[in-house]
C-alpha cells in the first residue's frame, strides 16, 4: 500500500517510542529545499545552537516524552554537495534538538548493507520503503506488508558499524 498525504503524516507522527531512517543516496532533490540549497550554495550558513523549525521543536517534544528518533546515512567521499548541505543545514541542528544521527562511510570499506534501500521503521513493527529516481527524486512511499525482522536486523548492523554525527564531522 502506498503512503501519502495524511497516511503518511500520520504514520510519521503516531509512533510510540521509535522512528528511525535508513539513507542510502549521496543526494535528495526535495523542491522544499530549493532556496535553502541555493543560499548554501552562495555561502549561506545557519548557526546550528540558535537555529529553531517546527522539525526541530518536534524533536524536542519527542524527546521530552521519552520517545527516539534517529537515522544513518551511508556515505562515500567526497561528499557530494547535497550531503554537505544536508549535514550543515539539517543534521547539526537536529542532533542539538536529540535526533540520534549516525554516519556509516564506506568510502574505504565494503558497504555491510549494499543491497539495502532507504526505509522508514515505526516501533520496530511498522516499514515504509522509500522509492526513488536516481537522481534522488521521491517517486513513492510504500507500506511494507511482510515481518520487519530483516530490516530489524539492517538497523542493528547500520548503528554498530556507523559513528554518531559529531564525531564523523569532527574527524
Amino acid at each position: 500500500m502506498l503512503l501519502d498525504g495524511d497516511e503518511w503524516r500520520a504514520t510519521l507522527r503516531g509512533f510510540q517510542s521509535e522512528a528511525w531512517r535508513l539513507e542510502t543516496l549521496p543526494q535528495y532533490l526535495v523542491p522544499q529545499e530549493s532556496e535553502e540549497l541555493e543560499a548554501f550554495r552562495a555561502g549561506k550558513r545557519i548557526d546550528p545552537h540558535a537555529y529553531s523549525s517546527a522539525y526541530t521543536e518536534d524533536l524536542k517534544r519527542i524527546r521530552g516524552e521519552g520517545k527516539r528518533k534517529g537515522r544513518v546515512h551511508i556515505v562515500t567521499r567526497p561528499l557530494s554537495e547535497y550531503l554537505q548541505f544536508e549535514f550543515s543545514r539539517y543534521y547539526a541542528p537536529h542532533v542539538l534538538a536529540g535526533e540520534d544521527v549516525r554516519i556509516l562511510d564506506v568510502t574505504d570499506r565494503e558497504n555491510p548493507l549494499p543491497e539495502v534501500r532507504d526505509f522508514w521503521m515505526f516501533d520496530r513493527s511498522t516499514v515504509v520503503l522509500m522509492h526513488y529516481e536516481d537522481d534522488g527524486t521521491q517517486i513513492s512511499r510504500e507500506l511494507y506488508e511482510g515481518e520487519p525482522a530483516d530490516y530489524i536486523e539492517y538497523q542493528r548492523i547500520a548503528v554498530a558499524e556507523s559513528v554518531p554525527f559529531l564525531e564523523y564531522v569532527k574527524g
